[in-house]
């Protein structure tokens, strides 16, 4: 196992993540009056993108059991496509975890793309700098406290509708990718008591005398939580967390329940945790599986609580980046390069793999360990939001993922 990986890992907390405190499962930050109204018939698009934090082994969620250099990397974990527990199958050539039959039977009627070796251009092995990467949308770590969806939301014509109620963040801090000037909400499934509405309104009247711009964060934060409750989202305190089949499923409710409102956000982001499986990952059972599982069960969260915008959305799986193409001394992974991701939705042109397929020879992997990024993966979500948002590639190139002008957006995965 790589040492320097396993440390990195030990010490992935949600403290260090956190740059942005919140305290309670509330926030709302720097709300501008912008508006963009829709031409009345005009599509109204759900944009939802989700996290993986801790790099997916795309080779086990997305098998390529075609290739013949698949079952011997994958000793003790390979999956097969005969016998029990067989994987799932796709184009013949690639095949899908069994754990995920919502995802087989949305690619099948046509409302999942999977797009394989594909990978941001990071290419070390920090979590944390790749998953900066990932949401910032820039070339390299460290070069914006903004995320690509906040940029994105600015980015959309002056006016009322997509922009009205902001980006959403899930969870107690908001994720990278939806920081910025643009307004951001959020919320988080309940697992704490909330602050009583008398407290609420009490300290809305006290900084509405004191922080008029606090004022309208807080009263941004009472609409949200108000839109919560009104969609039954105020439940019972507890359940599991984010690395949790149940915790997956009730982020999904959430997000899907804000976003499916009329009068809430357009573009969510929210993160699902624990894909780190540098040992035990498991093959058709096991503690990938169980995720996997997870996430199969939060499209059919999202598909149910997104039913009547279910045509207009589309959900992207991502992830900070693979892991090796061969199995450690652990039976796990190790972190590697080239992974999948999903495009779910009514709005996606799915039932087909996107792949400039690498190959899985000694010859044909990065640094003779891990899985060819050959699809980047900034191409995938400008391709997404170009034809979701009708934005232009200058836009895109130059706010919404700047420094990558020479990378054009992969168009046609929107119908």
């Amino acid at each position: 196992m790589d040492h320097h990986d396993n440390d990195d890992c030990e010490r992935m907390t949600p403290s260090r993540r956190a740059v942005l405190g919140a305290a309670g499962a509330l926030f709302a930050w720097s709300f501008v009056p912008k508006f963009a109204y829709a031409a009345a018939g005009a599509r109204d698009p759900r944009f939802l993108v989700v996290v993986l934090r801790g790099a997916l082994d795309g080779l086990s969620a997305v098998p390529p059991i075609g290739d013949p250099g698949y079952a011997g990397l994958r000793e003790g974990i390979a999956l097969a496509k005969d016998g029990p527990d067989a994987a799932l199958p796709l184009d013949g050539f690639f095949y899908l975890h069994p754990a995920m039959p919502n995802l087989a039977r949305l690619y099948k009627q046509g409302q999942a793309a999977i797009v394989h070796a594909a990978a941001t251009g990071y290419r070390e092995r920090s979590h944390f700098d790749g998953q900066d990467v990932l949401e910032s949308g820039q070339p390299g770590p460290g070069h914006t406290a903004t995320g690509w969806l906040n940029r994105l939301l600015a980015s959309l014509p002056a006016g009322e509708g997509i922009a009205r109620k902001g980006v959403l963040g899930v969870g107690v801090v908001p994720p990278l990718v939806v920081r910025g000037d643009a307004p951001v909400l959020g919320w988080a499934p309940p697992r704490m008591a909330r602050a009583g509405s008398d407290l609420t309104m009490r300290l809305a009247d006290l900084y509405g005398q004191r922080d008029p711009h606090l004022a309208a964060a807080l009263q941004q934060a009472i609409e949200t939580e108000s839109l919560a409750q009104r969609r039954g989202m105020d439940g019972k305190m507890g359940g599991g967390g984010p690395d949790s089949v149940d915790g997956m499923r009730r982020i999904a409710e959430g997000a899907a329940g804000l976003v499916g409102a009329d009068d809430g956000p357009r573009i969510a982001a929210l993160a699902f945790e624990g894909w780190d499986t540098h040992a035990n990952e498991g093959g058709a059972k096991g503690r990938l599986a169980t995720l996997l599982g997870g996430l199969d069960g939060a499209f059919a969260t999202f598909e149910q609580g997104l039913s009547p915008v279910w045509k207009d959305t589309v959900v992207m799986v991502v992830t900070e980046f693979g892991r090796t193409a061969a199995v450690n001394g652990t039976t796990g992974t190790d972190h590697g390069t080239g992974t999948v991701a999903f495009l779910v939705g009514g709005a996606v042109k799915g039932g087909r793999m996107i792949a400039d397929w690498p190959g899985l020879k000694p010859e044909q992997l990065y640094q003779n360990r891990d899985l060819k990024a050959t699809t980047d993966i900034r191409a995938v979500a400008k391709g997404v939001v170009a034809d979701l948002f009708g934005l232009s590639g200058p836009v895109l190139a130059e706010k919404v993922f700047p420094g990558t002008g020479d990378l054009g957006p992969m168009r046609g995965l929107v119908v």
